[in-house]
């Protein structure tokens, strides 16, 4: 702590501000009645003061108008309204702008022939004057649309397109970069989420903004600092910012913008390669650490890194959220990051104090060969978790619906579920698992009150590292590759995982043809990243493999790209903790919903979210896994889908109280838009489907009350 103190008095010094400056008299209360920017607003507050729709009369809600997307399949987008439009993103990246009171296609923008997999979570809106544009991604690259008709604009980079690798170093030009969220728009610049490979010869995450304009990078910002940056001495390997081995260290969330104060608030991820960490040994800033930089130049104001060195992949899922929270009578601006963990951290905005004492708490050591675990790990005092911890879970927590409890139990005696426990040969209860207890659709607030509303999923996994063989080397190189890329989702037989989100590659010439197979490896899919760094001869000997193809002779190990150094330990792939029926191995509740007062660190409400409809009449209530966040109002509603039952769901606000309820047509993972156009007030939502298991969808449908 004494670190962020002096961090408090150079900015002290500086003139960036104080608590005691903040304590002056707040300034007038905003309205939030618009939502031209991805959730909501600059803060990412999820939160609209619009008030049409009440407690009294939410029950009446109606379909206003449905649009039917020719792509089917997960939309994890938050559209955005601007005056009469309302923009939005279908499941193959295709950019649409429909009338905002009736769902009526105005424009389309996409490849007509090139299916794209990848996900996206909506588009960022800028104007000036008459120049009004819609700033999009798609593969490696940044378009600027006019927001009128949907053509590019030829001015911005190259005919409307900026290369998102353009800046950042000559080695990542080949290398997997794309960007899920949308980026964060200030002034005349756009601040570009990314995100990369995970593992060895990952891209690296520097943070940079560009001219909305012209395209030209304006700053950036290294996420890995270069010799004479702070924070380059955190890596044991002073070379780790060129290294063609290290990487990550990206925003891949989004972040948020305090547009007085002129700052930008930057959620890390962890550094690639995930898991085993001895090819980056050290503390490893700035991964995993929440950012303040001037908004206008990339300068650091301050940070704090939520995990050292991270083996487990606890990057901050979501864009921080900025409120209000009162100390001594007085509202002081406030920046919350909720995290996978399911811990909330809350700093001052303007110095990186905590409003909470945060414990640097001894964690174990690691047992693998070459890793170091960072010995302490920091753990907020308050609020408590809003999740279940691996190390309080007793074998009365296996699941009561389980019909095979004896194997489950067998199997959460022998695995190590301490807190922090290092990835080992030996299994770790992972609890909140990979995907975290917040996941990407993130918190809610109502910026004014100072409360946060943070949907969570109790999902186990198992984390397991396997010693590192060599990736199969002077065997047939498609084999090879395979071992090398593909392993450690869909498993050494191909079989994947189907109950973690992993699909069998067997038999996939009756599924799909090369060229299909060929742009998911390139681009990826989904949250599968892609692999365009393969050469010509990898990809060929890769297809040959999955469509077995390939001529089992022996392929001399020089055939095999040597360009980085092997891991001595490879990560054995995601596998949740299920009985045997493919439910969670724990007992319920499996996904909850939660109210915490940051003023105090309290907690108003907490409840199950969602239903198990497997489980009948006994699976009301039990909770489900969830992806998506929700819209607060300032007049007591909260409104969310996001489960896997396919629910679109309004609670009180006070109390967590189940208003409404609406079985969409495919579940809604995603983020709802609140908007109102002509004095009626709308909500809208993705309907994709297809994540967890679930049916595929392609609407996107807006709700209102009945004329």
């Amino acid at each position: 702590m004494k670190s962020l103190k002096i961090i408090g008095l150079l900015l002290l010094i500086l003139g960036i501000g104080s608590c005691e400056e903040n304590k002056k008299e707040a300034p007038a209360q905003k309205e939030y009645t618009t939502w031209s920017s991805y959730l909501g607003d600059a803060g990412r507050t999820h939160f609209s003061t619009l008030s049409q729709i009440t407690k009294e009369n939410v029950a009446s809600l109606k379909v206003a108008w449905t649009y039917e997307s020719e792509d089917w399949g997960q939309m994890q987008m938050n559209p955005i309204v601007v005056d009469s439009m309302l923009y939005g993103v279908t499941a193959a990246l295709r950019v649409v702008a429909l009338h905002a009171g009736t769902g009526e296609e105005i424009w389309q923008f996409g490849d007509s022939v090139k299916v794209w997999h990848s996900t996206s979570r909506g588009v960022s809106y800028w104007s000036k004057g008459e120049d009004k544009r819609i700033l999009c991604t798609r593969g490696a690259f940044l378009f600027a649309l006019d927001a009128l008709t949907g053509k590019p604009i030829p001015t911005f980079g190259s005919g409307g397109k900026v290369d998102l690798r353009s800046g950042m170093p000559k080695s990542a030009e080949n290398k997997f970069v794309i960007s899920n969220a949308p980026g964060t728009v200030f002034k005349d610049l756009i601040v570009m989420p990314l995100r990369v490979s995970e593992g060895v010869g990952a891209a690296p995450g520097d943070i940079m903004a560009f001219n909305v304009i012209t395209g030209k990078l304006e700053w950036s910002f290294h996420t890995i600092p270069y010799p004479g940056e702070f924070g380059h001495e955190t890596w044991e390997d002073s070379t780790a910012y060129k290294s063609s081995i290290v990487g990550g260290a990206n925003n891949w969330a989004g972040m948020a913008v305090d547009e007085e104060a002129e700052i930008i608030y930057v959620p890390t991820g962890s550094a690639a390669p995930d898991f085993y960490g001895g090819v980056r040994l050290g503390q490893n800033l700035f991964s995993n650490s929440l950012l303040a930089l001037n908004a206008n130049t990339g300068e650091r104001l301050w940070h704090f890194q939520f995990t050292r060195h991270d083996i487990w992949d606890r990057d901050p899922p979501a864009p921080p959220n900025l409120l209000m929270v009162e100390r001594e009578g007085k509202k002081i601006p406030a920046v919350a990051q909720v995290t996978k963990q399911g811990y909330v951290y809350v700093f001052n905005r303007m110095t990186g104090e905590p409003f909470f004492d945060i414990e640097e708490v001894p964690v174990p050591k690691s047992m693998l060969e070459g890793e170091e675990a960072w010995p302490t790990q920091p753990i907020p005092v308050r609020p408590k978790p809003f999740a279940r911890q691996s190390q309080d879970l007793t074998e009365a927590d296996i699941s009561p619906f389980a019909e095979n409890k004896e194997v489950l139990a067998s199997k959460f005696k022998s695995a190590n579920k301490s807190q922090y426990a290092p990835p080992n040969t030996e299994p770790v209860l992972l609890l909140p698992g990979y995907d975290g207890a917040a996941e990407w659709g993130g918190a809610s607030a109502d910026p004014e009150d100072g409360i946060l509303y943070v949907n969570s999923n109790e999902m186990a996994w198992i984390l397991l590292m396997n010693k590192n063989t060599g990736d199969g080397t002077g065997g047939p190189l498609g084999e090879a590759t395979y071992q090398k890329y593909c392993v450690t989702c869909h498993q050494p037989d191909r079989k994947g995982y189907a109950a973690s989100g992993f699909p069998s590659l067997l038999d996939l010439q009756l599924r799909k043809n090369k060229n299909e197979v060929a742009e998911i490896i390139t681009n990826g899919k989904g949250m599968m990243t892609g692999f365009p760094q393969l050469s010509k001869e990898e990809m060929e000997a890769l297809l040959a493999f999955l469509f077995d193809e390939e001529i089992k002779h022996s392929v001399a190990s020089e055939n095999v790209p040597q360009d980085t150094v092997q891991e001595r330990y490879k990560h054995a792939g995601y596998t949740k903790f299920l009985d045997s029926k493919g439910l969670p191995g724990i007992s319920p509740p499996w996904g909850t919903m939660h109210a915490i007062d940051l003023n105090t660190g309290n907690f108003k409400w907490s409840i199950p979210f969602g239903n198990t409809p497997e489980l009948g009449e006994e699976g009301i209530g039990t909770g489900t896994e969830n992806y998506g966040g929700a819209v607060v109002t300032k007049n007591g509603l909260l409104f969310i889908a996001a489960t896997r039952d396919g629910y679109f769901r309004v609670f009180d606000k006070e109390n967590g109280g189940l208003l409404w309820e609406y079985e969409l047509p495919a579940p809604a993972f995603a983020t709802p838009a609140m908007y109102a156009f002509k004095g009626k007030q709308y909500i809208a939502i993705a309907c994709g489907g297809e994540k967890l298991g679930t049916k595929k969808g392609n609407k996107i449908i807006a709700f209102a009350l009945p004329e």
